[in-house]
């Protein structure tokens, strides 16, 4: 698979003359093969800060909305959050208590690039002004995160058209705010929690399993899982409660053959569960660490250059500096994550968060493929579980990203 991607990366690349590969190491002046629109292009001269084009109350406690017309950013009234356009893109700020922050980036179905491009240049500039607080995320129309669902209690309502369409009929509706979701948990030393059909097909005795019911989270431990795959089941299920729902959910530890009368509400009669294959967790050791794949973005050389710096995980933490940012593509698994040195300037931070955009359809991955920008060290979301790392020892160099990566110490890190 990792040759594979290679392949994909570079023949995709190499058939640009315009683009310059060398040494793995990619010209980003046209953006290393993802191609720029000549607006993109103009919009990696960062937004002076007395030009801003946000308001002081970007600030204030709640919620804020941005709809992006004709580059610029246009508030959306209270009245109307909720409502999103299939054919704009907006940014959506949540000011919580004690400075935690999340920013948002939706992306409709039918935005153009221009906007797509404005849109993550405006988020940069955005975050600059927020002190480099907030927690960034990507959303796609239709596959929205849990806790941007959780903005909008009344559900999201979707029309067609955008700021260039005249017709707004209504689209799919109102989202469904139910939760319900299966996660596998599966691996002996790279664990990794996969979202399943929900299904008792999808069980067997020898993994753990997370149904996850929003107020009532269960972890489903089969009679033949390694002790890591339950001790991680349960972490993934506090990890939920605490991140995705404040804190407000009931998690219970469940074996098998001792199911309560909610999960067999929700999954049927349990039938005759399928044998667990001690060799599926080595494989899938193996998959889940060569799933990944870690590029730097840096213009110390004068000119924008993508490097790849390492192609499977664990990877060693001195690879992250603070000079530069570092793209995490692991866009098999759903996910993209972005680090942001803390000496790295605009242009660097701007050009990592359009090449991880980039990954999403030159790789083809699927349209639904979350990127999240990082910018404390410390923790970092992995899906649905939050993975602390161990206190700073003053060391620039010990910003370590977390889950991907190994360090020396008391601390153990996993792919989740």
């Amino acid at each position: 698979m990792k040759e594979l991607m290679n392949k994909t990366v570079l023949g995709y690349l190499e058939g640009h003359p315009q683009t310059n590969v060398r040494d793995g190491c990619y010209d980003l002046r046209n953006n290393n093969g993802f191609s720029l629109s000549r607006s993109e292009n103009s919009m990696y001269t960062p937004i002076p800060q007395s030009r801003s084009p946000f308001p002081t109350s970007v600030q204030d406690p709640g919620l804020h909305i941005w709809r992006v017309e004709k580059l610029k950013p246009v508030p959306v009234a209270r009245e109307n959050q909720g409502i999103f356009f299939s054919g704009d893109s907006y940014l959506v700020l949540h000011n919580g208590p004690e400075e935690l922050s999340h920013l948002h980036l939706w992306i409709g179905q039918q935005s153009s690039r221009d906007e797509q491009g404005a849109c993550a240049v405006l988020a940069v500039h955005l975050n600059t002004l927020l002190g480099e607080r907030p927690v960034q995320h990507r959303e796609v129309q239709g596959n929205e995160s849990d806790l941007f669902m959780s903005y909008f209690p009344r559900g999201l309502k979707y029309q067609e058209g955008g700021v260039e369409s005249a017709f707004h009929k209504t689209a799919s509706g109102a989202a469904p705010a139910a939760i319900r979701k299966l996660y596998q948990v599966k691996g002996k030393k790279n664990i990794r929690a996969t979202e399943q059909a929900l299904s008792w097909d999808s069980f067997n005795t020898g993994d753990c399993f997370i149904l996850d019911l929003g107020q009532n989270i269960f972890a489903w431990c089969g009679g033949k899982s390694n002790i890591l795959e339950r001790n991680k089941a349960r972490d993934l299920a506090l990890a939920i409660r605490d991140s995705e729902r404040q804190g407000k959910a009931q998690v219970e530890i469940i074996t098998d053959g001792e199911e309560p009368a909610e999960m067999i509400q929700v999954l049927g009669p349990k039938p005759a569960l399928k044998e667990g294959n001690p060799e599926e967790d080595l494989t899938a050791d193996q998959s889940n660490a060569q799933a990944s794949a870690l590029y730097k973005v840096s213009d110390a050389t004068g000119q924008m250059n993508l490097t790849k710096v390492a192609d499977s995980s664990p990877f060693a933490s001195d690879l992250l500096i603070p000079d530069d940012c570092f793209v995490l593509d692991n866009g098999l698994c759903g996910k993209i994550y972005i680090w942001k040195g803390r000496k790295a300037n605009e242009k660097e931070r701007q050009a990592a968060l359009q090449v991880a955009e980039g990954f999403i359809s030159r790789m083809q991955y699927a349209p639904n493929t979350q990127v999240r920008t990082h910018p404390h060290p410390q923790t970092l979301p992995l899906g649905p579980l939050l993975c602390l790392l161990p206190p700073q020892t003053g060391q620039e160099e010990q910003e370590r990203l977390c889950s991907h990566f190994w360090w020396e110490g008391p601390f153990q890190s996993f792919i989740i």
